[in-house]
C-alpha cells in the first residue's frame, strides 16, 4: 500500500486564550470527527503549533483524496459543527481562496 503525505498551514487568531483552547478542544476530538477523518482514508493526522501557526501533516491511504473528503464533510451535519466551531479560533492566510481554511503547502526540500 501506497502512502500519500500532504503538509497544510493554517493561522489561528493570535490570542493566548483561544489557543489554549483550542489545543485543549484538539485533545479531546468530537468522536464523530475522528470517525470522519479515518473514514477519509487518513492514516495518520498530525497537528503541530509554533506560536499562532498550526501545521498539519496528513499521510493517507492510496484512495484518500480532499475532493472525497470535502465531499463526504459537507455532507455530515456533526463535521460542519465542528468546523464552524473552529473558526473561531482559526484565521485564514493572506493568501488563502475565500473561505479556505488550511492551504496545502509545497514541498521543497526532501533528504
Amino acid at each position: 500500500m501506497a502512502t500519500q503525505k500532504f503538509c497544510l498551514a493554517l493561522d489561528l487568531k493570535d490570542d493566548q486564550n483561544l489557543i489554549a483552547e483550542y489545543k485543549e478542544l484538539h485533545q479531546n476530538i468530537w468522536p464523530e470527527i475522528k470517525k470522519s477523518i479515518q473514514d477519509s482514508g487518513i492514516e495518520v493526522l498530525d497537528i503541530y503549533c509554533t506560536g499562532n501557526r498550526l501545521f498539519m501533516i496528513i499521510e493517507g491511504d492510496e484512495n484518500f483524496s480532499f475532493e472525497k473528503k470535502d465531499a463526504a464533510e459537507a455532507a455530515n451535519e456533526k463535521v460542519q459543527e465542528w468546523e464552524t466551531l473552529m473558526w473561531k479560533f482559526q484565521q485564514a492566510l493572506p493568501w488563502a481562496k475565500p473561505g479556505q481554511k488550511w492551504v496545502l503547502m509545497e514541498k521543497i526540500f526532501h533528504l
